[in-house]
C-alpha cells in the first residue's frame, strides 16, 4: 500500500519549510512497502550545523502549526550533523552535507518510489537518483588494462 494522503501532505509541508531555509537535495521516498513503521522518508541536507538546526526548527514549526503534528522522537539536534524527526507517518532526515555523502540514504532506498515534491521554486520535478555502484567500483578502462 503506498504512502497515505496525510503522509504526502506532511512531506510536502516539510519540504516547503526546508526549502524556505535553503535546504539542498530535498528528496522523499515511499518506504511503505519495505517498512511497517512509517510510510515515507524525507531527506534534506545543508552545508553547516547551524543551517541543519534551522531547517529542523522550520519543519517542526510548520508541521505543528499547519497539522498539529509533533514528532514522537527527535534525535541528533544537539550536534546538528544528522537530525531525525519521527512523525510516525513520515521520518525526516536533515543531514550535514558530509553525512549525506557518507551515508547516502538515497542509495540505500533507491529501490523505493520517489515521491514528487515542490522544489525551491515551487515547481514539481521528479529527481533521478543515479546508481552510484558504478562510481564506487569502476570498471578498468581499456588504457589501464595494458
Amino acid at each position: 500500500m503506498p504512502a497515505t494522503e496525510r503522509a504526502i501532505e506532511l512531506l510536502t509541508a516539510a519540504a516547503e519549510a526546508a526549502h524556505d531555509k535553503k535546504a539542498e537535495n530535498v528528496l522523499a521516498f515511499d518506504v511503505s512497502e519495505q517498512l511497517a513503521i512509517t510510510d515515507a522518508f524525507l531527506v534534506a541536507s545543508a552545508s553547516n550545523d547551524r543551517q541543519v538546526r534551522a531547517i529542523v526548527d522550520a519543519i517542526e514549526e510548520k508541521l505543528r502549526v499547519d497539522f498539529d503534528a509533533k514528532p514522537v522522537r527527535r534525535e541528533g539536534a544537539r550536534e546538528g550533523r544528522w537530525v531525525l524527526l519521527d512523525y510516525l507517518e513520515i521520518v525526516v532526515h536533515v543531514q550535514h552535507d558530509e553525512e549525506r555523502n557518507f551515508y547516502s540514504l538515497e542509495r540505500l532506498w533507491r529501490d523505493c518510489p520517489i515521491i514528487p515534491l515542490p522544489g525551491a521554486d515551487g515547481t514539481i520535478a521528479v529527481p533521478v537518483i543515479a546508481d552510484r555502484t558504478a562510481d564506487e567500483d569502476p570498471a578498468p578502462s581499456p588504457s589501464s588494462a595494458e
